[in-house]
């Protein structure tokens, strides 16, 4: 059931903790992508423009429940390096009723701002009807969303990244089937792509849910860890409000450019959408390994064993510059056609034509740069590992500071435009990666130092 990461061949371990991470996410991309390619094909490229539009806004939402259940998961996985089980019952417990009300408060909050949020994207009007009725049903996820996020986070932290990958996989097939059934048989639109989503989450929740409460009993907590533990609850509030934050400010920077992209017409909006997709999937597996490496140093961390640590950050660092540039290569060189495969040229080839173009130069320019997101993502997951969530939320307020300062002043610019809101994108990641490397030399004694 548990993964000890504090001992044995760090690079053998890493990837193979890591492993069912990316595989469990690919499914997911790969769904993500089917959808977009059913939504283009059956519906058309309004939908898809909405459909798109509205994954923006539900990452942004997801990320605020994400980052608490990634927080808790940093606690879970210090507690398990030092051993202290009762602590970690205890942070359970009380990380599972903060996160589950608070998803409660979101989720009611949704439904009531819907139109403000709507307008806030800067939606055309013939997009606008497509969205309505997809948030309409998509919303009724939120807490599905929390209960695999949770006890995925849970079993991550202890070394367990196998269990949370099967209910995600059978999440992904549901999902692509139902897609299949409600969009192109039963032609329920985008209606129907919303309702498809939302079963397959239930699932996967609940079923994650139920399984870890039965398989995995050690986790339960006792009647003696429902208690008020103030110490407890003050380092799980403070790792997961933060890394909370940082997943939210940057979740909320991609939406104000979504909100900026959408002002270009849907056109430009389809092609983001798309592109956007296959971008997702190109870096998501330095995403996943970024959140290995995370519950690696957690755990060395909470054992103590700073030296591991220290030689874990530059193996880590070697594999993810090797593997960003074989995925830069690929990307950038198969752009166009990557770009047809989720297009449909009998609806209206002129316009298909400038959609593949508009994103095929976003994915030559980003993947260009893929190796910027890569460690990003790696510094992430170490400052949150450390107990310096803070210094994420830093890295974070200078990527997307830059990153939508510049695209909403270069985009505004008449000899640049929409191509200033894609270059903008890897000049923030590379900024941020020189603050990651500067606090790596800042608190790599002091996280030593203040280690109890």
């Amino acid at each position: 059931m548990k993964n000890d990461l504090t001992t044995g061949s760090i690079t053998i371990k890493l990837l193979a903790f890591a492993f069912p991470l990316m595989l469990g996410n690919l499914f997911q991309q790969f769904y993500n992508l089917a959808d977009t390619f059913i939504v283009g094909k059956f519906i058309g490229n309004n939908a898809l423009a909405a459909v798109g539009s509205a994954y923006t806004l539900m990452t942004f939402i997801t990320s605020i429940i994400l980052g608490l259940a990634m927080g808790s998961g940093a606690y879970f996985s210090i507690q398990f390096g030092r051993g202290d089980y009762d602590s970690m019952k205890r942070g359970i417990f009380q990380s599972f009723i903060f996160i589950g009300i608070l998803t409660l408060i979101i989720n009611i909050g949704v439904y009531i701002f819907m139109f403000p949020i709507i307008r806030f994207l800067n939606i055309p009007p013939e997009v606008s009807d497509y969205i309505r009725t997809y948030l309409t049903v998509i919303y009724l996820g939120l807490f599905a969303t929390f209960l695999y996020n949770f006890f995925a986070s849970l079993l991550r932290a202890v070394g367990n990244s196998k269990v949370p990958l099967m209910f995600l996989s059978a999440s992904v097939i549901l999902n692509v089937v139902l897609d299949i059934l409600f969009v192109a048989v039963i032609r329920l639109g985008v209606h129907g792509a919303a309702l498809a989503t939302i079963v397959s989450q239930y699932v996967s929740g609940i079923g994650l849910t139920v399984y870890t409460l039965k398989k995995f009993p050690e986790l339960k907590p006792q009647a003696r860890h429902m208690d008020l533990d103030l110490s407890a609850l003050a380092s799980i509030l403070s790792l997961s409000l933060l890394t909370c934050l940082q997943q939210s400010i940057m979740n909320f920077g991609i939406l104000m450019v979504q909100g900026l992209v959408n002002s270009f017409g849907p056109a430009v909006m389809a092609a983001f959408t798309i592109a956007v997709k296959i971008d997702t999937l190109a870096y998501m597996p330095v995403q996943d390994f970024g959140n290995a490496f995370s519950t690696f140093v957690a755990q060395n961390y909470g054992a103590g064993k700073f030296d591991r640590i220290r030689r874990g950050f530059i193996s880590s660092a070697i594999l993810v510059l090797v593997f960003c540039i074989i995925v830069s290569l690929l990307v950038v060189a198969f752009s166009e056609p990557l770009m047809a495969v989720f297009t449909d040229k009998t609806e209206d080839p002129d316009r298909t034509a400038e959609v593949i173009q508009i994103g095929a130069e976003y994915l030559k320019i980003e993947g260009s740069f893929y190796f910027g997101i890569g460690f990003l993502f790696m510094f992430y997951g170490y400052y949150r590992a450390i107990n310096r969530p803070g210094i994420s939320v830093i890295l974070t307020i200078a990527s997307l500071g830059t990153r939508v300062a510049l695209a909403y002043y270069l985009s505004g610019l008449s000899l640049i435009g929409v191509f200033g809101i894609w270059v903008s994108i890897p000049i923030g990641w590379i900024l941020a990666d020189i603050i990651g490397v500067l606090f790596l030399f800042i608190t790599r004694r002091s996280a030593e130092h203040s280690y109890a």
